[in-house]
């Protein structure tokens, strides 16, 4: 009970603190070049952090962040929860996400987005969707940006695995022999679920790996970067492939 209110005043806070920030940040969109604008950004997603562990008591620890190299770098990244999508922006010195196409639409925040110049991609396009990844992609690292990218295309349970998207691929193909390629693992599932709108309370890790290896072939390193990444978000869940075997086979 006590969690579902504190779920409700976290919501209120959400939709408030968004609101306040989307229309305050109007004009902004007009007169402040990207940089900038993201910095901006950064403020509200802050904001919403901060509320969420105030409110709601979900704390965070960062774990191996001396594996973040700097300047650019592709970071790949398990995907739990809404909670990363606002927490790599305070990770990172400048992410650009890569993101369904349609999030763009979104009033004020797709507008935002556009922006802060997010990779989007069409996911009926096909081989044209990766091309244009892939361009996109090219312009951002010679920013100096960090592209994040959440393999699996959605949020997925704790102890769950989807099929990888081939955009994750694409980048090894195109940038891995010069640009660090960063896993990540995390269990913000645990407090932040996927499909419930009662948060609870306790503490997000997020897990920063060493690089991938340069020089591996496109089909070795998905499965070398995916045992990576899975291997490590397993055992922040504290769980086990044998356990997970057992529950779905009861299912």
């Amino acid at each position: 009970m006590i969690n579902a209110l504190r779920s409700v005043l976290f919501n209120i806070y959400y939709i408030v603190w968004t609101l306040l920030m989307g229309v305050v940040y109007l004009p902004l969109l007009v007169v402040l070049p990207k940089r900038a604008f993201t910095s901006m950004v950064r403020i509200w997603l802050n904001g919403l952090i901060g509320g969420a562990r105030v409110l709601v008591g979900i704390r965070w620890r960062i774990e191996g962040k001396e594996n973040l190299p700097q300047g650019a770098c592709i970071v790949v990244s398990k995907h739990q929860s809404a909670w990363e999508t606002l927490f790599f922006h305070i990770l990172l010195a400048d992410p650009v996400y890569v993101l369904k196409k349609e999030l763009l639409s979104i009033p004020l925040v797709g507008w935002y987005m556009r922006k802060t110049g997010m990779i989007a991609i069409d996911r009926n396009a096909g081989a044209s969707a990766l091309r244009g990844m892939l361009k996109q992609a090219d312009a951002v690292l010679a920013e100096n940006h960090q592209i994040v990218i959440f393999p699996e295309g959605t949020r997925v349970i704790p102890g769950d695995q989807k099929p990888w998207q081939p955009g994750v691929g694409a980048l090894y193909g195109r940038f891995g022999d010069r640009i660090p390629v960063v896993p990540v693992a995390l269990n913000s599932g645990l407090v932040w679920p996927r499909n419930s709108f009662v948060k609870t309370p306790g503490e997000v890790v997020v897990r920063v790996l060493p690089p991938m290896p340069v020089g591996l072939d496109k089909r070795a390193f998905v499965e070398q970067v995916r045992q990576t990444i899975e291997t490590a978000t397993d055992e922040l869940c504290g769980i086990t492939r044998d356990q997970q075997g057992a529950e779905n086979a009861g299912r």
